[in-house]
This record gives C-alpha cells, structure tokens and sequence, in this order.
C-alpha cells in the first residue's frame, strides 16, 4: 500500500471483516481498503479490471502500473489487490522474529498486501506483490514492515516480490495504458475484426518498414473512413493479439514488420466472440 493511514480500532477491522472485505475471488472479491478510506495519500486509481470484471482499489500511480501489466498477461486468472494478512501470523512473526508490529489504540493493524495474483501456471500457482517507490527502501521503518510481510509469505511458501517503478519500462506502460480501453470494449463486430485484420495484414505486407500510424491514415484516405477510424480498428486487433508486437517498443513508432500475424487468429476469434 501507498503512504499510511490512522488505524483502525477492533471495532472497525471486524466490521471490515463482516462486510467481506479481503475475501472472495475474480468478481466476488472485496479488497480490504477501498480508495474512499485512504483519500488523502495522493494518487489513487478505480479501475474496471477486464479478468476479473470488478473495479479494483489502487492506490498509487506504481500500483496502477502493476495492476495494468497483470492485467494484461494471459497467464494471470485473479488479482487480489489490498490482501489483508492475517493479524495471529504477523503478530506471531513479529514477535519470533524481534521485528515492530503496528498497532493502534493498542489493536495489531491489518497489514496488507497490494497484490496476491493467481496464474494458470501450476509450478507457480500464486504469488505476493508489494509495489515500493525506490525512495522508500531506504526508510528503516518500511524496511521492517517489508521484511515482516517477506516473512509471512515465507511462511506460506508463496513467492513473494517488491516492485518498484524501476522495473517498468515507460513505453511498455504508455502501451499498455493504449490498448487498454479496447480490451475492455464488448460490443465490437467480430466481423468487422476478421475485415480490418485483412486489411492490415496486406498493407503491412506491401509496406513492412512503413509506420502503422501512417498505414492506418491511409487507410482512412483510401476508404473514405472517419479521420482515426482505421486506427481505432487496428488498436482493437492490437488489444485482443491479432497481431502481437515487443511491448516496450512505442507503438507511435512500430514498423508493419515489427508486427507479427498471430497464427491462431482464428481461435481469438472464436474466444472473443464467446467471451
């Protein structure tokens, strides 16, 4: 989580409790901190998430930035953001370990997680993400508190990682940022996908090192469409991975022959069509 907040007194953790907050899963999962109760820690983020189909609590920029590329990967199936660890482990580790637990009117705090992610991968089921601005490893304070909740995930033999905006790259974020809007878009023509995905296909064949910003203008040109409607459409083939392309490359400056053709297009197709 970004920043901190007061405290929370018994009475409001078991009600959060009640309410269900950090439990469920995919649709049905309540984070434990909603953004409206940490609304003064600066930048925070409701998403509507495509896997999940929920709105989903950010609460920083950083945050985002993970939530987005998790978002993205076909190898995901949940994202639990704000996951709450449970007080009797933390409160346990704390005390074996010599490590500070916060508390507050004398109540241990619920510590949170920002993410715990499942993937369709059975070697690595799940793991733990807390998403850190590089500034903050060097305070003591939260140097402790990370190495409490490393230890409760040890403890849990679920990977746990500390992510901070030096393992983004800025163009992978910028396109993902762009492509993210369509992905989320339901009511688009499969037929007018498999018409635009002929389109391009050609013109990156007869043009591979010319721009896909400019073939998409001239498609606009050569077919009398809408300014920007040929892009639009090449964006929705983008999002859906009718073509893939190496993400952290500006997609304002991908070549046709930076773009791959995917081989199952059809079956996209298909799963789009059922989705």
């Amino acid at each position: 989580m970004s920043g901190t907040y007061k405290g929370l007194n018994q009475s409001q953790i078991d009600k959060r409790i009640k309410e269900g907050r950090g439990q469920g899963h995919g649709p049905d999962y309540k984070p434990f901190i909603y953004t409206r109760d940490v609304s003064s820690l600066g930048r925070s983020h409701r998403i509507y998430g495509n896997k999940c189909r929920r709105l989903h609590h950010l609460l920083s920029d950083l945050e985002l930035a993970v939530f987005l590329s998790l978002d993205w990967s076909p190898h995901v199936t949940d994202i639990r953001e704000q996951f709450p660890l449970r007080v009797d482990d933390t409160v346990r580790l704390a005390q074996e370990h010599g490590l500070p637990h916060a508390k507050f009117q004398g109540t241990p705090q619920v510590l949170t997680s920002d993410f715990l992610v499942d993937f369709d991968d059975p070697a690595r089921p799940a793991i733990a993400i807390q998403a850190k601005y590089s500034a903050d490893l060097a305070k003591p304070e939260v140097i402790e508190r990370l190495e409490l909740e490393r230890r409760y995930w040890a403890d849990k033999d679920i990977p746990w990682y500390i992510v901070t905006e030096m393992d983004f790259a800025k163009a992978a974020f910028n396109n993902i940022q762009w492509l993210y809007p369509a992905q989320a878009e339901t009511e688009v023509a499969t037929d007018d996908l498999k018409r635009y995905l002929a389109l391009f296909s050609k013109e990156f064949l007869l043009s591979p090192d010319k721009q896909i910003t400019a073939v998409a203008q001239g498609l606009d040109v050569v077919y009398e469409l809408e300014p920007g409607q040929a892009l639009y459409w090449l964006r929705q083939l983008l999002a859906r991975r009718y073509f893939t392309f190496d993400i952290t490359a500006p997609y304002r400056t991908l070549l046709g022959s930076q773009l791959t053709l995917n081989d199952d297009w059809q079956g996209v197709t298909q799963a789009y069509a059922a989705g």
